[in-house]
């Protein structure tokens, strides 16, 4: 019997196992994760002494002081708010709308935003404000 000196067996390690926990936690965290659709603009809220931070304000959207109507980072007219609704509540069911509107903006926009909200099947509908210091 001859016997092999100076040669040794590779050994290597399987990073398989740690690949299948690495891609499982990535699904976990892909479907528990809740996404923000944010308005895409910048708007000057009105400050009110009671009001209150939502977290679970799926669906954003924003009225300029122009009268412009933003959401998904996009204009879009009064008329389609309700499609986009519709479209994001199907998405995220338990989701709440919030309209960011500017202190400027007319009001009469603000209640054909909420009417179309509303339309679209939605009854948790917020409108943003800043709290004042007291």
């Amino acid at each position: 019997m001859r016997r092999r000196h100076g040669l040794q067996d590779d050994t290597e390690i399987n990073i398989t196992p740690m690949l299948d926990i690495v891609f499982i936690m990535l699904i976990f965290f892909i479907v528990t994760t809740s996404f923000v659709k944010e308005a895409g603009i910048d708007v000057s809220r009105p400050t009110a002494s009671t009001a209150e931070q939502k977290t679970k304000g799926n669906v954003m959207i924003a009225i300029r002081s122009n009268g412009e109507v933003w959401m998904n980072k996009r204009r879009i007219e009064v008329q389609a708010v309700r499609a986009n609704v519709e479209k994001a509540h199907a998405e995220n069911p338990e989701g709440s709308v919030v309209i960011i509107a500017d202190r400027e903006s007319a009001t009469g926009i603000l209640v054909e935003v909420m009417d179309q909200v509303k339309l679209a099947g939605v009854d948790a509908i917020s409108v943003a404000a800043e709290r004042t210091g007291r």
